[in-house]
């Protein structure tokens, strides 16, 4: 009976850490509105800086990460197996008014912080129409 409980919990390891949504694999993100701004919270944890690219184009913010399983040789032996590497991206319409210099980002504890102003509404010239 023992044996039949341990093979069952290591079979079904794939069905415990399966994404509950769809969406799972996607960075999950918080933005927050102000006057003058958007603030991006993305999650991205166990990314190091330099795994991150952000760009824009065509009004998207495009956030991606790529993590790659590196094949380091240890005095003791090497791996047997490496499957811890992923990448994940995701965009946000930001508007095509914005420019890549007007965006600031900062990575710290597994967060990427992305600042974004918002688009400046155009002002309504008021012209005054003449009569004939």
């Amino acid at each position: 009976m023992r044996e039949i409980l341990c093979g069952n919990v290591f079979d079904d390891l794939d069905d415990l850490f399966r994404p509950l949504d769809k969406n799972a694999k996607s960075m999950r993100t918080d933005i927050k509105e102000t006057e003058n701004q958007y603030e991006f919270e993305i999650d991205m944890p166990g990314f190091k800086k330099e795994e991150i690219a952000l760009d824009l184009k065509d009004g998207y913010l495009n956030v991606s990460a790529k993590k790659e399983a590196n094949e380091e040789k240890s005095e003791n032996g090497g791996y047997i197996k490496r499957e811890r590497h992923f990448s994940a991206s995701r965009s946000y319409y930001v508007g095509n008014k914005i420019r890549q210099d007007d965006i600031k980002a900062k990575y710290e504890n597994g967060v990427l912080n992305v600042i974004v102003p918002k688009e400046q509404p155009k002002e309504i010239e008021k012209h005054k129409i003449q009569i004939d």
